[in-house]
């Protein structure tokens, strides 16, 4: 009987050298995991810039990934897709802005939203946020001395060794912006300023906040930034919470407090609320030499709250005024 020898390309027989098939596949899908390593590594080495002290991860400014929404559940979405309500042309515009329906997230004007800058005092929504989920009002809270080595703007009272109500803390995180406030809360919630901005930035990531990276509770440093959109999401948030809607709407607040005299008093810098600009609610404030002046505002009128960001703005005050006077104008056409 003749034996017919195999065909070009049949399988040989298990252990032959022929068989290069498991080879070829691996080199493949070597080659196609390998930009997502390089991308991996990117991704680590920017989120290794926490509250260290190291060099900025980024320039001055960039772009977020071009996402067009934030679709994270437990977030408060911004959609980006739709057409603005109204355009207003600012002669000399802020780097970047965004005006906003607060209960829908509907975006009404938009100036580069996904511009990524530094925010300044605006990284106190995010420390705001995370004190009223992780404290009591009544939580006595010890000064530490981080607290009293702050830098910029402060409370300027807080007395060594004491220990201050939380909310007492909170009014002068937000009303005062007060640099001594956020360490104080982030030493006792976190244990330390690197712990409390890591906590910080995963609040950012579970909820979807792309442009946003914290380095600090305060913002003193340029590696506190974020977007407009961004910062409209966390404005979202922040106006769910009664004990920040309570404080942020407030031009003055007087207190109960651990030092001569036994009170405290706290006069605000929101541009709108001393402007007299009817229907203003909150919210923050920001300033440092790198991120310019900064803003987030929230006014109600007319059954529509409103809320608008303004980074690096020459006039924050002016600014706000025109475009949340062409926003309700838009809204009640």
């Amino acid at each position: 009987m003749s034996r017919r020898r195999p065909r070009r390309g049949s399988a040989p027989l298990a252990g032959g050298r022929r068989r290069r098939r498991p080879i070829q596949l691996l080199a493949t899908v070597v080659l196609l995991l390998a930009p997502l390593a390089v991308a991996a590594a990117a991704y680590l080495a920017f989120a290794s810039d926490d509250a260290g002290g190291g060099p900025a991860a980024l320039p001055i400014a960039t772009h977020a990934p071009p996402v067009r929404h934030i679709s994270k559940p437990t977030a408060a979405p911004i959609a980006l897709d739709r057409v603005d309500a109204f355009h207003l042309a600012l002669r000399k515009p802020p780097r970047a802005g965004l005006v906003f329906d607060v209960a829908t997230g509907d975006v009404l004007w938009r100036h580069d939203p996904l511009l990524i800058l530094p925010v300044a005092s605006l990284t106190k929504i995010m420390t705001a946020l995370i004190v009223v989920d992780r404290t009591r009002p009544a939580d006595p809270v010890r000064i530490t001395q981080a607290a009293l080595n702050y830098q910029g703007s402060g409370v300027g009272l807080l007395p060594k060794g004491r220990r201050v109500r939380a909310e007492a803390l909170l009014n002068g995180l937000l009303i005062v912006s007060g640099n001594d406030a956020a360490i104080a809360l982030a030493d006792h919630i976190a244990g330390n300023e690197r712990r409390f901005a890591a906590m910080m930035n995963r609040r950012a990531r579970r909820w979807g906040l792309t442009c946003t990276h914290f380095v600090s509770s305060h913002g003193l440093e340029a590696g506190n930034r974020s977007c407009a959109r961004d910062l409209a999401v966390l404005t979202r948030l922040a106006m769910r919470k009664q004990r920040i809607r309570r404080i942020v709407r407030l031009s003055q607040a007087e207190m109960r407090f651990p030092i001569k005299g036994g009170k405290l008093f706290l006069t605000g810098h929101n541009p709108l609320i001393r402007a007299g600009y009817a229907g203003t609610i909150g919210l923050k404030t920001g300033y440092t030499g790198e991120a310019g002046r900064c803003f987030v505002g929230v006014v109600q009128r007319a059954g529509h709250r409103l809320g608008i960001v303004l980074l690096n703005s020459r006039d924050p005050a002016k600014h706000a005024e025109k475009l949340l006077d062409a926003a309700f104008e838009s809204l009640a056409a």
